[in-house]
């Protein structure tokens, strides 16, 4: 398939180019573009043949929810019934921006974007290109992240290109991704909240505006999610190319307990990762990629440090843990998935 790129300034908007983008859109054709969470892969969610070439474009199964993405609150109304008052305080406060909420849908959004469920999950990104594109394609866009199902999602234009280039009818380079994390979904359909996949939106914030916010239990979780009611609910997600462990414990025994591992895995002629604070760098040996100084750094930082550790050619990386509290609830969600929740005790 010929993929049509464009470089576009989020800042300064080549609108007649992006257009060019929209129309495909608006032809039933998948184009990826960035958003401030991670790059989409969009096509027109009330199109079900558009919508199965995202699933043909990603490898994803089809009975996977997928997020549908409108570029003002007003549309809610066209794609879902009961938006009820939960839903208007979410709106009001968070949009534009990264979370998505769920709700009973309209007929109007067919089986094969909600992933053979009654209810329809929502956002209205904030990014410029996104809201735009959408806009102009005259459609809600049906949008999960553009990469092969599976994989780390995509922060970097490159990322996109790399991977999808001739999968896709377009692509709209528009530089990195503020959040690196993918939206918070928030469950609205049932008297009380419940989060289904945490995001830079927290728990804690939420519960700040709305009062009592439950957590998915399968979110502690190995199990596999059967009927997923969110993307990313599937335990098996996020996974770069080598096997990836979370090392639990004190910070010395994890730094000697990583340490001893790397021997191990030296002896055996296995290449070792490593991903960590910035300032625990120096206590490892291995390939050691730092994911930042803070919570909001780890979360920006963690899909392309995965992607960097493939570059590498690494067999193996080690993790160190994080708070689970705030942001760190989302890291910790995206970094057991990866790992398959393999956890190593120090």
């Amino acid at each position: 398939m010929k993929t049509m790129i464009s470089s576009i300034d989020k800042d300064n908007i080549d609108l007649e180019e992006l257009k060019k983008h929209a129309k495909l859109l608006s032809e039933g054709k998948t184009v990826i573009f960035p958003t401030e969470t991670v790059y989409g892969l969009g096509a027109n969610a009330l199109d079900e043949d558009a919508v199965k070439k995202i699933y043909e474009a990603k490898g994803r199964p089809s009975d996977n929810p997928l997020i549908v993405h409108i570029h003002e609150k007003e549309q809610v109304h066209e794609l879902a019934k009961d938006v009820n008052d939960n839903a208007k305080i979410v709106m009001d406060r968070f949009w534009p921006g990264p979370i998505t909420i769920i709700l009973n849908k309209k007929d109007i959004v067919p089986k094969t974007t909600s992933g053979g469920l009654d209810t329809v999950a929502i956002r209205m990104p904030s990014h410029k290109i996104a809201k735009e594109i959408i806009k102009q394609s005259g459609v809600p866009i049906a949008a999960p992240s553009a990469n092969i199902s599976g994989r780390p999602s995509p922060t970097k234009a490159q990322h996109v290109k790399d991977e999808m280039e001739g999968r896709v009818s377009g692509i709209v380079l528009g530089g990195d991704s503020n959040f690196g994390l993918e939206s918070t979904v928030l469950d609205l359909t049932s008297e009380t909240p419940m989060i289904l996949r945490p995001g830079s939106i927290t728990k804690e914030d939420l519960e700040s505006v709305l009062g009592k916010v439950e957590l998915d239990p399968s979110l502690a979780k190995k199990e596999d999610n059967q009927k997923a009611k969110a993307p990313g609910m599937k335990y098996t997600h996020y996974s770069p190319d080598a096997d990836v462990f979370i090392v639990s414990g004190s910070k010395d025994d994890v730094f000697n307990k990583v340490n001893e591992l790397i021997l191990i895995n030296n002896e055996n002629g296995l290449k070792t990762g490593v991903m960590c604070l910035e300032k625990n760098k120096h206590k490892y040996n291995g390939e050691v990629i730092s994911l930042g100084s803070t919570l909001e750094e780890v979360a920006s930082n963690l899909f392309n440090v995965l992607r960097e550790m493939d570059k590498l050619k690494v067999d193996i990386i080690y993790s160190e843990e994080f708070e689970i509290a705030g942001i760190g609830q989302a890291i910790m969600n995206r970094l057991l998935k990866s790992a398959g929740y393999k956890i190593i005790k120090a």
